[in-house]
């Protein structure tokens, strides 16, 4: 493993002024790319008035169970066993070369848990539809990772985002609000990111396409 990936050389650290980086590391923990898909399923299950409008209240918390599970538990715990057994470096995930098994494991939870909500037919179809795009831009992610180290945080927010471009496209709900609330977190998020992180203008941006273009195409399956 060593031989084919070898370690790489990190930049130095910038010195960043505390005032900016600890509202900068806490938004970036709080907008975790992990923690994101979760925030847009409870969007869909709590807020929107029609998709799950005819759920009971224990049914809705049955969906944001199995999705965090599928979503955040187990790639979580795939990622501290892979620290465990030495196969990377940090459970933060700094480098590239860090990056490519968590990158694949997540890819195997993020699909198992778009099979597990498609053959169930009492789920809307945006459901499986947002978690088949969060899929495509973790595949997407590990190509994109061979190259460079595109910004997960910007993916996510990406994500995020172009699943309330799709939903306001199905005029389904008045969706000014819930657009204007995420295009303010990708904002902060992505400058948290480039203050507080070593990337680039280019991973951030690159992230965010990605992030978008991923639920357009889910959608359009």
């Amino acid at each position: 493993m060593e031989a084919i990936l070898p370690k790489e050389i990190l930049p130095e650290k910038k010195y960043v002024h505390p005032l900016l980086k600890w509202p900068a590391n806490f938004f970036s923990y709080i907008f975790h790319p992990i923690f994101v898909p979760l925030y847009a399923i409870a969007f869909l299950v709590y807020i929107h008035p029609s998709y799950f409008s005819g759920f009971s209240a224990k049914a809705k918390l049955y969906t944001i169970l199995i999705s965090g599970y599928n979503l955040i538990f187990y790639p979580l715990l795939s990622i501290v066993l892979l620290k465990a057994v030495g196969f990377i470096d940090s459970v933060f995930l700094r480098t590239k070369r860090d990056r490519i098994i968590p990158y694949m494991a997540c890819g195997i939870f993020f699909f198992w848990a778009y099979t597990v909500f498609k053959k169930q037919e009492m789920y809307p179809a945006i459901m499986p539809s947002f978690i088949l795009g969060v899929f495509l831009a973790a595949s997407a992610g590990l190509i994109a990772n061979i190259y460079y180290k595109i910004s997960m945080h910007a993916i996510a927010m990406g994500g995020w985002l172009g699943l309330f471009l799709v939903i306001a496209k199905s005029n389904s709900m008045l969706m000014t609000w819930p657009i204007a609330f995420v295009l303010l977190c990708t904002g902060i998020v992505c400058t948290s990111r480039l203050i507080v992180s070593d990337h680039t203008e280019k991973d951030i941006y690159t992230g965010l396409v990605l992030g978008l273009l991923s639920q357009f195409i889910a959608a359009a399956v």
